[in-house]
């Protein structure tokens, strides 16, 4: 009766480790680490490593000693983490802008932006149209890191070559300064990111509005009383109080869009105020958070439309507390859409002379520019238009100066008139008239 063959491979000691025959005749080898832990053979990617005979086995053994001796040896597996780490970042350096891209767009879309909010449905939809229709067919797989100044530069050329669709007789085109803020967007992403040291050094210069041309007065763009009456007229009736808001409240076209019964408070007969705490998305068609902290306020109804509020009220706007003010019909539950709102503006706009070009959001312009002149400071003007950046209101500041000029040259007459009274030796002063 035979036996089985339980023979185990003779293990060898040698310096600085352990060799053992294994039964396919290779040879493996073990060694203690500096940590006292026993290591077998490992290739660089942490796998098991054999070797054909003896001698190969025993060069093995003294090249880690040799690396323990010079304080070079690393523990298998953190030397496999290294080298797949330093491969993941070789091949993210050289990954192709249009793979990049579409990462970065998902990132845009599902995380935060610097306040801590998602970005809107309608921001993300710009960045995409800027990706897919421009960046992308410009320089598809090239690699990240080799869209340099001159590769940004002749895109630029390019895209400066695309007609105004909306003016064309405008010397910009409205596409190219924005599709270079998302390419810097993108590849400033891509530094953070570690796969490239840094962004090429591209100034985006700012560009004026493609929708007029060059000798265009800004204070076109500002409707008179006239006009805004006439447009309020034009306009069909179950919906004409949205021009009143626009221009008077000064709200956005999604605000007034958004704005609901519960939304107007009355105080009494002859004063209201609006809160603005919504509006009508124009991608999703449903009531959103307004854009920024900044856009939820209380604004005062003016006087001259509260008539006209009551009055659209009691005879368009459902009883319900959450009925919209401008609804798709007389009473509706269901907000006007902003697209069919703006082909009712558009028939409105038309019929007023003088406006063409003229946005719905320009009565809203007009309106704030009115409350600059009737002596609004900057932060009045933010509040009542509801803006966050400063720099936006600026633009209303030559209101502002030209109210103080009026102030200021009102109060020159009076004090030369009154000076030219003291000096006149048929007037004499009498006690309380000597000053001012």
């Amino acid at each position: 009766m035979s036996t089985p063959n339980t023979k185990k491979a003779a293990v060898r000691r040698e310096a600085g480790g352990r060799l053992r025959k294994l039964p396919s005749g290779r040879w493996q080898a073990r060694y203690p680490g500096p940590d006292g832990t026993m290591y077998p053979a490992r290739t660089e990617d942490n796998k098991a490593l054999t070797f054909l005979t003896k001698t190969d086995a025993r060069t093995w053994l003294a090249s880690v000693q040799t690396k323990i001796a010079l304080g070079q040896w690393e523990p298998p597996a953190k030397v496999a983490a290294r080298r797949r780490a330093e491969a993941q970042a070789d091949e993210a350096r050289s990954i192709g802008f249009a793979t990049y891209a579409e990462r970065w767009l998902e990132t845009v879309r599902t995380q935060p932006n610097r306040s801590g909010r998602k970005r809107a449905l309608g921001t993300v939809r710009a960045y995409k149209s800027k990706v897919t229709g421009y960046l992308v067919p410009e320089f598809g797989d090239t690699p990240v890191r080799e869209i340099d100044k001159l590769r940004i530069r002749e895109m630029t050329a390019r895209l400066d070559q695309i007609p105004s669709p909306l003016n064309p007789k405008s010397k910009f085109n409205g596409v190219t300064r924005p599709v270079l803020v998302v390419l810097m967007m993108i590849l400033r992403q891509a530094v953070r990111d570690g796969i490239i040291p840094t962004a090429p050094d591209i100034s985006i210069p700012k560009q004026p509005s493609v929708r007029h041309d060059a000798d265009h007065d800004a204070n076109e763009d500002v409707a008179t009383p006239e006009q805004v009456e006439a447009l309020y007229k034009a306009m069909a009736d179950q919906w004409a109080i949205g021009v009143m808001l626009a221009a008077w409240c000064q709200l956005r076209r999604a605000e007034c869009l958004g704005l609901q019964r519960r939304d107007v408070e009355w105080h009494d007969e002859a004063h209201a105020t609006v809160h603005v705490r919504r509006q009508l998305n124009a991608n999703t068609g449903d009531y959103t958070l307004l854009k920024s902290d900044a856009g939820q306020r209380s604004v005062t109804v003016p006087s001259i439309m509260i008539e006209r509020l009551r009055m659209h009220l009691d005879s368009y706007v459902a009883p319900e507390t959450k009925a919209p003010i401008l609804p798709t019909s007389v009473r509706g539950s269901v907000p006007l859409s902003n697209t069919r709102w703006g082909y009712v503006w558009g028939d409105a706009r038309d019929a007023v002379a003088g406006l063409e070009r003229f946005r719905f959001h320009d009565l809203r312009h007009t309106g704030l520019t009115l409350f600059a002149q009737e002596g609004a400071t900057l932060a009045e003007l933010m509040r009542r238009g509801g803006h966050s950046d400063m720099r936006i209101v600026l633009r209303y500041q030559h209101a502002t100066l030209d109210r103080d000029r009026e102030l200021a040259d009102r109060m020159s007459t009076r004090l030369a008139e009154h000076l030219a009274a003291l000096q006149s030796p048929e007037t004499t002063p009498v006690d309380g008239d000597a000053h001012l």
